[in-house]
């Protein structure tokens, strides 16, 4: 029997030996990199697990076209510019074999923006909540080697923000259909269990298409 190909990007500290594992982090490569891996800046990173690979997927990753059965990513897409986010959905496109499944988990802009509305007024922390939980504009003026060092290393500056009616259209337009809002292990391909994270799910906004 022919192993199923599964691809995960974004991967972050998240790598199942059942899939392919792909994260555009640097410090996957600095860490694997003699010497430089005993910087002390390197090594106050967290590990990445060898089960992850450096790959970047706006650039395109090494996945033959149509040869994956199923691809996954987790609080990724709200990283990308509108722009960038399309140009991923193609390419996602490009490595599901026909049948395929993609499914996915991200902030949902309708539950932040009704959580902000149900609260705001005569609170005085609502704005703030808004601004913390979208993950949208910044707090402080960036400066310094400490916003180098956080800005290349790390994603978590949200550009562009989904909510269902958005991503749906959006996967339509790539090429999917069958899509649907998800929910946490909803789906009745077994392939994603070992890679779904209760907590990333909680609150979110999933989605699953073919």
């Amino acid at each position: 029997m022919q192993m199923k190909r599964n691809v995960q990007y974004g991967a972050g500290l998240c790598g199942p030996a059942d899939w392919e594992n792909y994260d555009s982090s640097p410090m996957i490569l600095l860490q694997r990199t003699p010497v430089v891996r005993l910087l002390p800046m390197v090594k106050r990173g967290a590990l990445y697990p060898r089960t992850v690979r450096f790959g970047d997927v706006l650039r395109g990753l090494p996945v033959a076209t149509g040869s994956a059965d199923n691809v996954y990513c987790s609080h990724v897409l709200e990283h990308f510019t509108q722009a960038d986010c399309r140009r991923v959905l193609r390419e996602t496109r490009r490595m599901l074999r026909p049948g395929g499944t993609f499914r996915g988990v991200m902030p949902d802009l309708r539950r932040i923006c009704a959580d902000y509305v149900r609260s705001a007024a005569g609170d005085a922390g609502a704005a703030a909540r808004f601004m913390n939980d979208s993950g949208l504009g910044l707090a402080d003026s960036p400066r310094g080697l400490n916003w180098v060092r956080h800005t290349f290393f790390s994603r978590s500056i949200h550009f562009w923000l989904w909510d269902y009616a958005a991503i749906e259209s959006e996967l339509k337009a790539a090429g999917f259909n069958q899509v649907r809002p998800a929910s946490f292990r909803d789906s009745d391909v077994a392939d994603f269990i070992s890679v779904e994270d209760s907590h990333r799910w909680d609150g979110a906004l999933g989605f699953e298409a073919r």
